[in-house]
């Protein structure tokens, strides 16, 4: 740091200990419906879920303006973005107080949140008084304004119960404002923007300032922090409910130990940092996890009876965390999560010295979300699973894979030093005598190592056989996962019939969280292949849909069954869908740019046609006892007066050999491609690329629509038209929809799928409007004919969208990358168009989440499905103003290229 030997003592205690006053009054007003909230459920009688939401609506404003703040602090200095961050916070929570209703709670709860987004703010402002062996004290000082969550609790409940919550709100505001202007007054300008003045240097770009973001280490330490930070925001939140839930204490004396859970917490946050300092930040992250392991794991214990049968007859005891074991566990817990927090920014400055306040604004980010998802996880496992502790469960579960992940990171780097070494050893100890240096490597798997697809005698003479083989063997797998994954959709619909005692609300779940997980497990399998390579991963892939099919199988066959073990079979049907992703990333680079759209069109076409299958398959071989005695007993089941025998079971059985012999073909079959290679790193730069997440928004209008309208339709279908048997057509609408996929991509090709796209968001509209005028007629031939419009059209738009990814990034790269050569150029803008196709499928995933909730929670509020598909007509119109704005009109990206497409290279690229 350039004036770090001129700032004065005094100056760096100013800006740090009145940083950490004006981050604990942010933090107090941050946390401030940990109490006001309680008596807004009372008055408003919310439910545990709307409650999450209101308690982490601020944190997700917080967390989300946090990067942006940390890059404004890096351009503009702390002191001013500080000040004016606190005004703003004090402005929103002071008009909360004029709230009524739950809507305008939430509005209100999003400026609140504002305040949350100071850490990233203080982070960078802090650090830049202090050099590198310092910074770790500093910051762990500056963090414990975490405290402010106990002051909340300490105070808040007092002028509740005296004066309203009103009060609190108006209290709390006024406390930031003064807070404000003393910082203000107080504070000087950092060393780095009094530098900047003295020398005319201007900040560097915002996108570098987003450069870092595309190291893994990043985003591990950004788990971490979601850990340590986001879980410690939402026990704050979290607590005063739980003991007044489970304890049946009052509002006081339940914010009273909130409190002694949030001070350790917080305030030997700055005794993490000195630990991190002397003794390192692994060594406190280690302790960390360890510690935090044990306690959450007796922390999800719940109450629990148990009856051994004795020699002398049954022996009855019972299991449960008191209240003072609680308080301890809890204090262990909170200390420990400070010495974490501390530990996890002890890095930041120093590997990123020059991007503080983007990097800390990131992990703070994923932090924050800890603090807005978990409240809500937590208030949704309650309403699920009807269990206090199923909170510390998902804690543990959390805690546990960080420690596993950091674990395996120091093992990977501490182990490769001697990689290379290692790779030059015999597969086995006994073959070393006669293991020459030309065999090393020869029994590590089926790797090409000379692969140039777009070689024409290459191709011809064996690189066309070898790509095929992989794509045909790719297919079936993909097709098993795709009907692994939307087994549901059909299981949901019979569970009813055969004495399974779930409400609506319930089946619509079970029909969403594959959608959830698997959406979620596509953002990491999108760069699995390049990773571990495709043959091994596809295999593993395939292997790991046999956990959901065999529980499936036999989860059915019970009605005592609990939910919460259909809850978890549903979340490992994600897997079939994560494999989406791998699969197209993987096929992508086997093929030339000329055959690459057609390619993938089969690969994705005729692997959404496990949609199709699944609910064309399963009502057929769930009616006769194909498995035998291994099957199991049939069920009795009862639909509209009439009983019949159903093998439920049969509806995951059915996929086991299949999956076994397409995981056999994987390994034996297929290949991995040495220059395919490349780590997270190489592949997150496209985060920073503007068309990804432009991408993102069209596919999950045509992709998403696509899954999320196959696991809904056969529930819908049966809630709003229960005197037909839908289930026999259900499997019309995906087929169509992988058909017209599979074989429109040539449209793509001829026209551009920039203007395809456009034109297919505009039968989508149509297609929704087909669908209400059929619900308000109460026609159901009308209603099918719309959905099925919107499956052929959602095809179309795959294949499309697909066809567009690869055109906008060999156009954009050259600009984007200018250093590199032209044939270096073609391989970047490959290797991006690969990670892109698999990360816009992991996002538009989410469809098969969203949209089945979208319509029972449609239903819950009003009655019907109206509600949902409103909400869904206005999203094309969002998705078609988006593809004209930034590709189809005059002058947008694919203007000139789909215009001129005769005599361009894009146009020998098919559809997919």
């Amino acid at each position: 740091m350039e004036r770090q030997s001129a700032i004065s003592p005094g100056e760096q205690g100013r800006a740090l200990w009145l940083s950490t006053i004006a981050f604990t009054a942010c933090f107090a007003v941050w946390t401030i419906f940990s109490i006001i909230g309680v008596r807004i459920k009372q008055e408003l009688g919310l439910s545990e879920t709307q409650f999450g939401l209101l308690v982490g609506t601020p944190i997700l404003t917080g967390s989300l303006i946090r990067v942006v703040l940390g890059i404004w602090t890096d351009y503009y200095g702390g002191r001013r973005v500080f000040s004016l961050v606190m005004l703003a916070g004090a402005g929103a929570t002071f008009l909360l107080s004029y709230a009524q209703t739950y809507p305008q709670m939430l509005l209100a709860a999003l400026g609140v949140g504002i305040a949350g987004g100071s850490f990233a703010v203080g982070v960078a402002y802090v650090s830049r008084w202090y050099p590198a062996g310092k910074q770790g004290t500093a910051l762990g000082i500056f963090g414990a304004g975490n405290v402010g969550a106990a002051v909340t609790k300490f105070v808040a409940p007092f002028v509740l119960i005296a004066y309203g919550w009103q009060s609190v709100a108006q209290i709390w505001a006024a406390g930031l404002v003064v807070m404000a202007v003393l910082f203000w007054l107080g504070t000087a300008d950092d060393p780095v923007i009094v530098e900047r003045r003295r020398t005319g240097e201007r900040p560097k770009s915002a996108w570098l300032e987003l450069e870092p973001l595309k190291n893994v280490q990043v985003w591990r330490f950004s788990l971490y922090y979601f850990f340590v930070f986001g879980a410690f925001v939402a026990l704050s939140l979290w607590l005063p409910q739980y003991l007044i839930g489970v304890y049946g204490l009052d509002i006081k004396a339940a914010g009273m130990i909130a409190a002694f859970y949030s001070v350790p917490a917080s305030i030997f946050r700055a005794y993490g940092g000195h630990l991190s300092d002397k003794y390192g930040a692994r060594r406190v992250m280690y302790w960390t996890f360890l510690v935090s392991i044990g306690c959450t794991f007796l922390l999800s214990y719940p109450p629990t009876d148990y009856v051994v049968k004795g020699i002398s007859g049954p022996i009855a005891f019972h299991t449960e965390v008191s209240l003072p074991v609680f308080i301890g566990l809890v204090f262990v817990l909170g200390f420990f999560m400070s010495l974490g927090k501390a530990a996890v920014f002890k890095h930041i400055p120093v590997y990123y010295p020059q991007n503080v306040g983007a990097v800390g604004g990131l992990v703070g980010m994923i932090g924050g979300l800890g603090g807005f998802i978990l409240p809500i996880a937590f208030g949704v496992l309650n309403d699920l699973t009807g269990i206090w502790t199923s909170c510390f469960m998902l804690l543990f579960l959390i805690v546990t894979v960080s420690l596993v992940w950091m674990h395996m990171a120091v093992r990977t780097m501490e182990e490769g030093v001697a990689g290379k070494e290692l790779a030059k050893l015999p597969q086995l100890p006994e073959m070393q005598p006669i293991h020459s240096p030309e065999l090393a490597g020869a029994l590590t798997g089926k790797t090409l190592q000379d692969w140039r697809p777009e070689d024409p005698q290459f191709w011809a003479q064996s690189g066309r056989a070898i790509a095929r083989r992989n794509l045909f063997i790719s297919i079936p797998s993909l097709l098993l996962s795709f009907a692994v994954w939307m087994v549901w959709s059909v299981v949901v619909a019979k569970l009813p019939s055969v004495g399974f005692k779930f409400s609506t609300d319930q089946l619509f779940w079970l029909a969403a969280l594959p959608g959830l997980s698997g959406a979620t497990l596509r953002v990491f399998y999108a760069f699995m292949p390049p990773i571990f390579g495709g043959r091994l991963w596809t295999t593993v892939a395939t292997w790991s849909l046999m956990l959901p099919a065999v529980g499936i199988g036999y989860a059915v066959r019970d009605p005592n069954t609990p939910y919460v073990v259909f809850l978890g079979l549903a979340l490992l049907c994600g897997f079939g869908g994560g494999n989406f992703a791998s699969s197209m990333a993987n096929i992508s680079f086997f093929f030339p740019k000329s055959e690459k759209g057609n390619a993938l069109a089969l690969n994705a076409g005729l692997g959404n046609l496990g949609v199709s299958v699944v609910q064309f398959v399963i009502p057929l071989v769930i009616t006769a006892g194909v498995f035998g005695a291994l099957g199991g007993e049939p069920q009795l089941a009862t639909e509209a007066g009439r009983t019949t025998q159903l093998w439920l079971q049969n509806a995951g059985f059915v996929w086991v050999p299949f999956i076994a012999v397409s995981a056999f073909a994987a390994w034996f079959g297929m290949n991995d491609i040495a220059s395919m290679k490349a780590s997270f790193a190489e592949q997150a730069v496209i985060f920073r690329r503007r068309h990804n997440w432009v991408m993102c928004w069209l596919y999950t209008g045509t992709f998403g629509s696509f899954i999320g309208y196959s696991a809904a339709f056969p529930l819908v279908a049966k809630t709003q038209f229960p005197e037909v048997n839908a289930l026999q057509l259900a499997f019309l609408g995906p087929l169509v929809g992988a058909l017209s996929r599979s074989f429109t991509g040539w449209i793509a090709d001829r026209f551009g799928g920039g203007r395809v796209t456009l034109w297919v968001f505009v039968l989508m509209m149509a297609g929704v409007g087909g669908a209400l005028f059929g619900l308000a007629q109460h026609s159901f031939p009308v209603f099918f004919a719309s959905f099925l419009v919107l499956f052929f059209a959602t095809g179309v738009g795959n294949a499309s969208t697909f066809q567009m990814i690869p055109a906008i990034m060999r156009k954009e790269i050259p600009r984007l990358e200018p250093q590199l050569g032209p044939g270096e150029q073609v391989k970047q803008a490959e290797k991006e168009s690969a990670a892109i196709i698999g990360f816009t499928s992991a996002v538009a995933a989410y469809g098969a989440f969203f949209i089945p909730k979208a319509y029972g929670s449609s239903i819950a509020a009003t009655g019907g499905i109206e509600a949902a598909l409103y909400g869904f007509l206005g999203f094309y119109v969002t998705c078609v103003l988006l593809t004209w704005a930034v590709y189809t009109r005059r002058g947008g990206l694919l203007w000139d290229v789909e215009r001129v497409r005769s005599a361009s290279p894009v146009a020998a690229q098919p559809a997919s």
